[in-house]
């Protein structure tokens, strides 16, 4: 069975003041805590604290992006080699807000994860469809589109997949179980047929409106190897109480 692994996207919620304050509790919350890889990405701004406030702990920290070039005229954007230095594990890419709000195509998002990848750094490619899509039944080529489109040039799988339905995100609303597993193995299959063997250990995680009410169910899943959170990432608490019932579910 695949390692589990819970990751915190904070989006544009915390100053550096508040994240000190959040990331010193999660550090508390999370002592002793074994058999999954918990991460936070906080906004850019705040990662020099986080990342003082969690080395040492068994939490890591990460970006919510990272641009394809090493440096340059690029106004507004993070370099992987910034994030290297502060410490970074992951790093989140093609996000539905990134692609959805501020207009990141699917040759951008490939762009940014072959970068990412060469790297060093661990990408959390995401992927998923609007509810437009999913009401006409293209789920399955929206995401081949974005694997395929994000994949061109890479000698190896991204080690983290993230399956976020656009339209469950920020909203309350969750994939039923059964569509979650059957996003989750198309998932795998394309990867397994593009990368064959390479692909077997990638981890796809499950992202849109998780929360300690619904994660047992999710994580009962052997599709589900964890979840990107949003919200409930930002009360150490709810997170906390998302990972413990997650570890729970699987050991049953």
């Amino acid at each position: 069975m695949r390692r589990l692994a819970i990751v915190g996207n904070w989006k544009l919620y915390t100053t550096p003041a508040s994240a000190r304050s959040l990331a010193l509790e999660i550090r508390e919350a999370f002592v002793g805590f074994k058999d999954v890889d918990i991460g936070v990405c906080p906004p850019a701004t705040s990662l020099q604290v986080v990342a003082e406030v969690l080395r040492g702990s068994n939490v890591a920290w990460g970006a919510q992006n990272a641009h394809w070039a090493q440096e340059g005229a690029f106004t507004g954007e993070v370099s992987a080699a910034a994030l290297k230095e502060l410490g970074c594990t992951y790093v989140i890419l093609g996000h539905s807000e990134r692609r959805h709000v501020f207009g990141e195509t699917d040759e951008m998002v490939g762009k940014r994860l072959s970068f990412v990848m060469h790297s060093g750094l661990v990408p959390i490619l995401c992927v998923g469809e609007t509810e437009q899509e999913r009401s006409e039944g293209k789920t399955e080529a929206a995401l081949a589109q974005q694997l395929q489109v994000a994949s061109r040039g890479l000698d190896g799988p991204p080690d983290i997949v993230a399956y976020e339905p656009v339209w469950a995100i920020g909203t309350g609303r969750r994939a039923e179980l059964a569509d979650m597993e059957a996003a989750h193995r198309f998932i795998r299959e394309r990867l397994v047929e593009r990368f064959e063997n390479k692909a077997k250990e990638v981890r796809v995680l499950y992202g849109g409106s998780v929360k300690p009410e619904n994660v047992a169910e999710l994580a009962a899943s052997g599709e589900m190897d964890g979840a990107l959170v949003g919200g409930a990432s930002l009360s150490a608490a709810s997170f906390r109480s998302i990972i413990a019932r997650a570890l729970e579910r699987r050991r049953l």
